[in-house]
C-alpha cells in the first residue's frame, strides 16, 4: 500500500433534505442517493508524489441506500495533473491504497458496481467554508454552487453543522443549500438540497486528527 496524505477543503452536494440522513444513519430523502463533490488539495502526496495545488471532482449514484450498493462512479481529475499525479490521484478517489472503512472514498468504493472512465478537465472551484458559499465548474460537464441556507420567514442566513467525532470523511461540516447540476455519464440535476462545506486531512488511515 502506497502511503498518502492530503489537506484541504471540500463541497458535496447531495439530493436529499438539508441535514443529510446518511449523517444520521437514515434512508435517504427521496429513497436514492446521488452527489457530486468538489475537492481542492491544498497540500498532499502519494507516495513520493506531490498533488499541492490540484483539484478533483467526484459524481455518484445509487438506487437505493447507498449501503445497498449498485452506484454508479465517475471521477474528474485537474487537467493540469502530471501522469504520475493521475495515478495518485485516481488511487485515492477510488478507495485503494486505503485501509478498509477508514475514507470515504474507501467506503463508497466498495458499494460501486459500475464505474465510468475518469475524465481530464480543467476544474473551477472556490470554497469558503465559513461563508457556506462555494462554486465548482467544470466546462460542459458540471455546474454546482452552494449558499447559506435561509430562514424562511425573516430571510437571514441559517447557519448549522453536523460534528463527527468518529466520521470517515470530515470531523466538522458546515452546512449549506447546494444546486447542481451535471451531465456526462451520470446526469444529475438538483436545486435548495444538502451542502456540505469541510476542511479536511485523510490519509491511508483515515483522519488524520
Amino acid at each position: 500500500m502506497t502511503p498518502w496524505d492530503v489537506k484541504g477543503i471540500e463541497f458535496v452536494n447531495c439530493n436529499c433534505a438539508y441535514g443529510c440522513p446518511c449523517q444520521f444513519n437514515a434512508l435517504p430523502t427521496h429513497s436514492f442517493c446521488e452527489a457530486v463533490g468538489g475537492y481542492h488539495i491544498a497540500e498532499g502526496r502519494h507516495g513520493d508524489v506531490r498533488l499541492d495545488g490540484l483539484n478533483v471532482v467526484t459524481v455518484f449514484h445509487w438506487p437505493g441506500p447507498i449501503h445497498l450498493g449498485k452506484g454508479r462512479r465517475f471521477v474528474i481529475i485537474d487537467e493540469r495533473a502530471s501522469e504520475a499525479q493521475r495515478i495518485g490521484l485516481e488511487r485515492l478517489l477510488t478507495g485503494e491504497d486505503t485501509e478498509a472503512g477508514k475514507t470515504v472514498w474507501n467506503v463508497f468504493a466498495s458499494t460501486i458496481e459500475q464505474s465510468y472512465d475518469t475524465i481530464y478537465r480543467k476544474i473551477e472551484l472556490s470554497i469558503d467554508v465559513d461563508a457556506r458559499r462555494a462554486k465548482l465548474t467544470v466546462d460542459g460537464l458540471v455546474d454546482s454552487t452552494a449558499e447559506p441556507i435561509l430562514n424562511p420567514v425573516t430571510g437571514a442566513e441559517h447557519r448549522a453543522r453536523i460534528d463527527l467525532p468518529n466520521g470517515f470523511e470530515y470531523s466538522l461540516a458546515e452546512m449549506g443549500s447546494g444546486t447542481s447540476t451535471v451531465g456526462g455519464p451520470i446526469p444529475l440535476n438538483f436545486a435548495a438540497t444538502y451542502a456540505q462545506l469541510a476542511h479536511i486531512h485523510l490519509s491511508q488511515s483515515g483522519i488524520v486528527r
